[in-house]
């Protein structure tokens, strides 16, 4: 890894060149018009969803700042609903309700603003991460690539059911990022994936990749921060403590709803919606579970050992490759993986993406933006029941599985086909990849 990180400063162009270059008026303009691009794209979603009637604006913040009430007055963490007709538990570990007593300081609309507008910005953030290469490739129109990107991202089914329901996907899929693809960590690398599995149970995932990728420093961090994160809960709220790490974690779908709903698009969501609940469907959850885990770290490690060894963009792309593919199987693995949980398929896209030159790869990602951009799954439902023929009902659960299936695909193809693309030891370079580089006339 440290190999990687230096080799992508060396080829990064601008960062040796001393004293950064001065600004003229046309580099502002292009600023502005990226900021003004990115905004224009977010404020229909969010005039949206914090226009909507007030039971209904983010509902999961609403859980996260009564989880903070609770801690403020004292009261059960674990006991507690919200108000009707939501009537939801609070799920996370309890460090989680420490982090958010911030926002229990403030009014619940202006919450409700600062929470949307930390969306927005770990959106950016993890844009930047995952089109790193693309954006670097433009130059000085950098910041406008960089708006147009946020924009597009920003329309994104599950973006946009992050900002409906006040989720922290977006929040956990920047620190990932950041501490799985920075160049260079300004923070003992692994730190922020420990924090994430602190606040959210699935981040867990990365401590796998960290295992077999050979990453033992950054390993280490992430369970020291979490371990501490979690002592620091215990301290704080020893009850409440008690009761999520032997109590509430194991009730599951007890407090985290029902299986088989559409939004459930993890591996188990998928069976439930075709066996009803028995050791049966267990069973072939669990198995399907443990072939696509198989599968999955195995593909992971394969990229990420690619990219060790690779350099300039096609290392970037191969690294991201690893660590959106460990991303989603964070989602898929899980036991409840929502819709909103899929923002991992930004990372995908801009692995696919890479610094843009390669055609295919531009058009397999343009396609999984296009599918991601409609909510599919939901449409689906129209299509299932008994007024429709058998034909019909079975498009219908094929759509409504459509998001879960195209993740698994997504593992499949980053951890196959584009590693397979990027790294010529391993398979002969595709003709319609464009090739870069100095040439000469030849005869």
């Amino acid at each position: 890894m440290d190999g990687l990180i230096a080799r992508d400063a060396r080829d990064s162009p601008g960062e040796a060149a001393g004293a950064p270059a001065r600004r003229s008026p046309r580099d502002l303009l292009i600023l502005l018009a990226g900021i003004a691009v990115a905004v224009a794209a977010a404020a229909p979603v969010v005039h949206r969803w914090l226009g909507n009637q007030p039971d209904q604006r983010l509902v999961d913040l609403e859980v996260y700042r009564e989880g903070g009430l609770a801690v403020l007055r004292g009261a059960p963490l674990y006991d507690f609903l919200t108000q009707p007709p939501q009537l939801l538990p609070f799920t996370y570990p309890p460090i989680a309700a420490v982090l958010a007593v911030p926002f229990t300081l403030l009014p619940w609309l202006a919450a409700q603003w600062a929470w949307t507008g930390l969306i927005y910005a770990a959106l950016v953030i993890v844009v930047c991460y995952a089109f790193r290469d693309l954006i670097r490739r433009t130059g000085r129109w950098a910041p406008l690539t960089a708006g147009v990107l946020v924009a597009a991202a920003t329309w994104l089914d599950p973006v946009r059911d992050q900002v409906r329901f006040g989720q922290v996907g977006l929040f956990l899929l920047a620190m990932c990022l950041a501490d799985c693809c920075a160049r260079t960590a300004r923070w003992p690398r692994g730190m922020l994936v420990g924090l994430a599995l602190a606040i959210k149970l699935v981040p867990g995932v990365f401590l796998v990749y960290f295992l077999i990728t050979g990453r033992r420093e950054a390993l280490g961090n992430a369970v020291l921060t979490a371990v501490v994160a979690t002592l620091g809960g215990f301290a704080l709220l020893p009850s409440d403590s008690s009761g999520y790490w032997f109590g509430a974690l194991l009730e599951g779908g007890d407090r985290t709803g029902a299986v088989d709903g559409t939004t459930n698009q993890a591996i188990h969501g998928i069976v439930a919606r075709i066996l009803d609940e028995g050791p049966a469907r267990t069973l072939v959850w669990l198995a399907l579970a443990l072939v696509a885990a198989w599968f999955g770290f195995a593909w992971a490690r394969r990229a990420t050992l690619a990219a060790d060894a690779a350099t300039g963009a096609d290392a970037y792309s191969l690294l991201l490759a690893g660590v959106a593919i460990v991303g989603l199987l964070s989602v898929v693995l899980s036991p409840v993986g929502w819709i909103h949980h899929l923002v991992w398929m930004i990372a995908v896209i801009g692995a696919l993406v890479g610094d843009g030159r390669d055609t295919r790869r531009c058009l397999v990602a343009f396609g999984l933006w296009l599918l991601f951009l409609f909510p599919l799954p939901w449409w689906a439902r129209g299509l299932i029941g008994p007024d429709h023929s058998a034909a019909t009902v079975f498009a219908g659960q094929v759509l409504r599985d459509s998001f879960g299936i195209a993740a698994l695909v997504s593992i499949m193809v980053l951890g196959t086909w584009l590693v397979r693309r990027l790294d010529p030891d391993d398979h002969p370079r595709d003709p319609s990849q464009r090739q870069v580089g100095l040439g000469t006339l030849g005869p």
